[in-house]
């Protein structure tokens, strides 16, 4: 079980719409859009996100924000939350897009939430990262592809390493923050230091770190995944939905 309830806002539990609440809240002073539609600078990150599907004006503002020939990524919950995570491709309650719409691509993530089984602890040769570190930040995401990370992506939140004679060779940090909850991500290690615990070292950092200022820890992963998602349940997170990413190019 989690061990704080969901913080629910406007009828909608907050992780179930984490980009919206993220962009409105923690994250205001960063979004780009109106009161239906905000997105990220684009060195930022590539999130967008949506306050409703069902005002019909949505479409409008989403040609506005985004941009016209552009695309961006629609998170739905998948029909059965219960799945198992490394199941079939999920189905998935995305809106129905409007004519001239493309959908581009579709896969499968899943939705990680810390219970009272994880126990967050600071890392003694965990070292914060800045702009200073970018560089070497976008070089180990290149060589180890943890997930999206842009030139700027480090101003949302607090990010830690691990350099091995002055080598960046494992990093962390933090991404989306809807309400009480903070997204862990960019959790990446170089492959010839893999299997030596420094990724679950750094996730229990980063988690320390948003309990000390009163908040809960949360991930994302691709479905297909299993080694990680199973490596952060044993940590003491566990699989709360399933969802489906689909890719849509505005005409």
């Amino acid at each position: 079980m989690t061990i704080t309830p969901p913080q629910v806002r406007d009828g909608v539990d907050v992780r179930d719409n984490a980009a919206w609440y993220s962009l409105t809240g923690a994250h205001a002073h960063l979004a780009i859009g109106d009161d239906l539609v905000r997105r990220y600078p684009d060195d930022v990150a590539g999130f967008v996100g949506v306050r409703t599907w069902d005002d019909p004006a949505v479409w409008r503002s989403l040609a506005t924000v985004v941009g016209s020939g552009n695309e961006f990524s629609i998170s739905s919950p998948v029909s059965d939350p219960g799945a198992a995570a490394d199941g079939p491709d999920p189905v998935a309650a995305a809106p129905e897009l409007p004519a001239g719409w493309i959908e581009t691509f579709r896969g499968a993530g899943v939705q990680l939430v810390e219970t009272d089984r994880l126990r967050p602890r600071p890392d003694d040769e965990a070292v914060e990262l800045g702009e200073a570190d970018v560089a070497d930040m976008l070089a180990l995401v290149e060589r180890n592809r943890p997930g999206p990370f842009r030139q700027r992506t480090v101003v949302l939140g607090r990010y830690v390493g691990i350099r091995r004679e002055g080598r960046l060779i494992a990093m962390a940090g933090e991404r989306l923050q809807p309400g009480e909850w903070t997204e862990i991500s960019a959790v990446a290690t170089d492959e010839a230091y893999r299997r030596q615990g420094l990724a679950s070292r750094l996730v229990l950092d980063v988690a320390f770190h948003i309990h000390q200022r009163g908040g809960r820890a949360l991930m994302h992963a691709a479905a297909a995944n299993v080694n990680a998602i199973a490596g952060y349940e044993k940590l003491g997170f566990e699989l709360r939905r399933r969802t489906s990413f689909t890719g849509v190019r505005i005409p």
